[in-house]
């Protein structure tokens, strides 16, 4: 029987014979590159790379894109326009996860969870330039395999390459078609077309409802998680200024004062940021932080008439973007914050945030938020809980969150939230008001948590519901309320900031006092 030819070159490597079944069986015949060997690229740009690396920590570590990236883009030196380029990458590829893997799984001849977990990031990559970027098919499918065979290696570059290539027979709006035709529901085809998990949708559905907001508006919604955030600033008052970012390009904020807009790169370059007067805080934070700063409070005043130093507490303050502007308005008002984290990591963070706010005017505490209504009753004037939870408000700046999460992380959540805000309220003085805030719309996470908090508290305690939306007002630039005559304003009405309406996180605010004692 004749020899059969070696497939080793002069240099004694083997060409790939193709994929194989678990039982060495001919799977398909392989597809080739278009391009000759010699042509093909074997290392992966920059820019691509950093990526890469950072839907790697995404999802190996858990890691958040927005903490992870900056730092790739300077460990790789990447100029503006690549640093662009990244950031597309990154969170495009990130915020359809679902969608793409939808599509992937069409298009590939084994469950998802059956690829190697780097190989999949990549094909996540390479479907977002294929179908949503403007990059040529041949470039996007080129740079990724390249990507594959420098950073994974050479047989699964040739997976990706055939999947790419099936990927890049439709456009973006035909594979939609094709998935959502088969949805089962409404949800669900939201969702698929629209980049975000079915039970989100239903959330976000009902949230709107809840808050007198029309069903008509969800589209809005989903679509304004899916865009690209502008970095928002605030400039401490009393400390910094808005004059550097500027003159570099900023623009004032449009609902707050002392807020800028940055579209010029990264902001950690600035001085006024290095020194820490000016940070970067999305306005819907801004505006419920300076919301319970201006509120009325009925607290008790000294023997000779004079108001005494107001005590406040950011109960959940990690990492301290809330507690750095409240502190500098502590500051100037001659009132104390006491900042709490019960994590020394972050409460370390919180101590840097506050770096540049007077000493005198803050301290730093490391306990359970819920301890505080026992040990220290009726201590605080002001206090701000800002609850942990699903962040389903921040989903355009954190976008893998959408995936992350689940139903029952809600579930999870709902009883710290309730037990931190009775113990704020319990820790509060008579006259003083709690601002329960939430980065969620959800209503499980909101409106419920303190409709059952004050169920429970108020049978022994007087406790009033305040007008949150028209404290927001009092201190945005414009009517935050406007064009939704479907809510009910007025005392007990709690108030909800929309992406879709105000190009902010989803804030969820609700204010409330603890009646001052009647004198017997």
């Amino acid at each position: 029987m004749p020899e059969k030819p070696s497939r080793r070159n002069d240099r004694g490597r083997e060409r790939n014979r193709g994929h194989r079944s678990t039982n060495g069986s001919p799977r398909g015949s392989r597809q080739y590159s278009a391009q000759a060997p010699s042509q093909r690229r074997r290392t992966s740009d920059p820019a691509r790379l950093a990526a890469f690396e950072v839907l790697r920590a995404v999802s190996a570590d858990d890691a958040y894109a927005n903490l992870v990236l900056p730092r790739k883009i300077r460990d790789f030196r990447l100029d503006k326009r690549d640093a662009g380029f990244a950031t597309e990458l990154t969170y495009g590829a990130l915020r359809a996860q679902g969608t793409y893997d939808a599509i992937l799984s069409r298009n590939v001849d084994r469950p998802l969870k059956d690829l190697d977990p780097a190989v999949l990031d990549a094909l996540r990559l390479g479907v977002h330039q294929v179908l949503a970027m403007r990059v040529p098919t041949h470039a996007a499918l080129n740079e990724t395999v390249a990507l594959v065979r420098q950073e994974i290696g050479a047989g699964p570059a040739g997976l990706v390459n055939a999947v790419l290539r099936k990927v890049s027979e439709k456009p973006l709006d035909g594979w939609l078609t094709e998935l959502t035709e088969s949805a089962p529901n409404e949800a669900e085809s939201l969702g698929l077309s629209h980049a975000h998990p079915a039970w989100i949708v239903r959330a976000f559905k009902q949230a709107l409802t809840s808050h007198g907001r029309p069903e008509s508006e969800l589209l809005e919604l989903l679509e304004a998680d899916n865009e690209a955030p502008v970095v928002n600033l605030v400039a401490l008052p009393g400390l910094g200024s808005l004059e550097e970012a500027e003159s570099a390009g900023a623009t004032p904020g449009e609902l707050v004062d002392g807020s800028a807009l940055w579209s010029g790169g990264d902001p950690a370059r600035l001085d006024s940021i290095k020194s820490g007067t000016v940070r970067v805080q999305d306005v819907g934070s801004q505006l419920v932080a300076r919301a319970l700063a201006d509120v009325e409070v009925h607290s008790a005043s000294t023997v000779d008439g004079t108001a005494p130093t107001e005590k406040w507490l950011d109960m959940c303050a990690g990492p301290g973007g809330k507690s750095a502007l409240l502190g500098a308005i502590a500051a100037e008002r001659g009132a104390h914050l006491s900042a709490n984290e019960p994590s020394a990591h972050r409460a370390e963070l919180v101590r840097n945030a506050l770096a540049a706010v007077p000493e005198r005017a803050w301290d730093v505490q490391e306990k359970d938020g819920q301890v505080f209504g026992e040990e220290t009753p009726e201590t605080f004037d002001r206090i701000l809980v800002d609850a942990p939870c699903t962040g389903l408000g921040a989903l355009r700046r954190r976008p893998e969150s959408r995936w992350r999460r689940q139903p029952s992380d809600v579930g999870q959540l709902i009883p710290i939230q309730e037990a931190l805000l009775s113990s704020a309220i319990q820790a509060l003085k008579p006259g003083g008001v709690v601002a329960y805030v939430t980065c969620s719309p959800h209503h499980g996470e909101t409106d419920l948590v303190v409709q059952e908090v004050l169920s429970k508290l108020g049978k022994d305690t007087d406790l009033t519901l305040l007008d949150a939306p028209a404290a927001l007002n009092e201190v945005a630039k414009v009517d935050l309320a406007a064009g939704n005559p479907q809510a009910t304003p007025g005392e007990g009405a709690t108030a909800q900031i929309w992406p879709h309406l105000h190009h902010t996180d989803g804030m969820y605010l609700a204010l409330i006092r603890k009646n001052a004692k009647e004198s017997s």
